[in-house]
């Protein structure tokens, strides 16, 4: 008995330990690791993956996926630039709009809303697997972006749009500010509200909180509305910051937000985890990413030392949920 609890104790701060075992290893082999202005460096970089990932809790506890967040991201991304950059001419009504930061901004949460609200028609009103249904949305949102940008990546979006990506506020980056922004409030979300209540309960067991009378679709649409949104808000800090929209932005972002998801100590069959638990299974990978880099470590062997991370979360998660049970 002493020793289950000693593995369970163990997976509840398995992302503390590996994220103060990584600071020490990356401290020891590089002095540019610990510095202040890397450290502003990875927290900027995280910053994109953590919108990404707190939707992808929200889902996540509901025993639900999203791989359509990257796509998404991109799609969003790309409607906030055309609409700065070109805005949309009504040519049957010889009519042209223009749109301010505001409006571009607007119009990308309005598409990621929209797009994550299908996700999750989808998988509530048709039946669709998760899986299957935003594996579908990651190829359509990704065809939207190439329809969008023609496949050019669309630039020079000025100097206002560009300080949600790159601005400083009371010497903290803005990206930095907006993320915690949404962990605060996803936080609270969770913690202290009905709704989220209802997301853990719809995880842990579906069936008994349908007849507890709780409106399951509901709580599966508006998790996978949120995720929309918030990838939405990661597109729009990824263009900001690189001044550009790329067709091709996004690329594996899912798996990143997956893998901080359940380092952070989610669980894959939903009801257990939590945004704080999230918010350090990021800061696991942002510096992850951030150690192999400083180390010129080969972008390829990156990709198969993340994969094996996210392997190791799955298997210690499934460790946990057989103690558990």
């Amino acid at each position: 008995m002493e020793k289950n609890d000693l593995l369970k104790n163990l997976g509840k701060f398995q992302s503390l330990i590996a994220l103060a075992l990584m600071v020490i290893l990356l401290t020891s082999m590089t002095d540019r690791f610990l510095t202040t202005d890397n450290m502003w460096n990875v927290l900027r970089q995280i910053s994109v993956n953590l919108c990404i990932s707190v939707g992808m809790t929200l889902v996540i506890l509901t025993a639900g996926i999203d791989l359509s967040v990257g796509s998404i991201l991109a799609f969003s991304g790309a409607v906030a630039a055309g609409l700065l950059k070109n805005g949309v001419a009504l040519q049957n009504a010889n009519t042209f709009i223009g749109f301010t930061a505001f409006g571009a901004i607007v119009g990308a949460l309005l598409a990621g809303y929209t797009l994550g609200w299908f996700n999750g028609l989808m998988v509530t009103r048709f039946k669709v697997p998760a899986f299957v249904a935003t594996l579908a949305m990651l190829t359509i949102a990704r065809g939207f972006t190439m329809l969008w940008t023609g496949g050019f990546p669309i630039t020079g979006l000025g100097e206002t749009f560009a300080f949600i990506g790159t601005g400083w506020f009371l010497g903290v980056p803005m990206p930095v500010w907006i993320t915690i922004i949404i962990v605060f409030a996803a936080h609270i979300l969770t913690t202290k509200t009905v709704i989220g209540r209802h997301i853990y309960a719809v995880g842990g067991n579906e069936t008994a909180t349908m007849l507890s009378g709780v409106n399951v679709k509901r709580v599966k649409i508006f998790v996978y509305t949120i995720a929309g949104v918030l990838a939405a808000v990661g597109g729009i800090l990824t263009t900001s910051r690189l001044d550009s929209a790329q067709p091709n932005a996004g690329l594996t972002f899912e798996l990143d937000a997956i893998a901080a998801v359940v380092i952070g100590g989610t669980s894959l069959s939903g009801g257990k985890g939590s945004i704080m638990g999230t918010v350090q299974g990021a800061l696991v990978i942002g510096i992850l990413n951030n150690g192999l880099v400083l180390l010129n470590v080969s972008p390829f062997w990156q990709q198969v030392v993340k994969g094996l991370v996210i392997l190791l979360a799955v298997i210690l998660d499934k460790l946990n949920t057989q103690k558990t049970d």
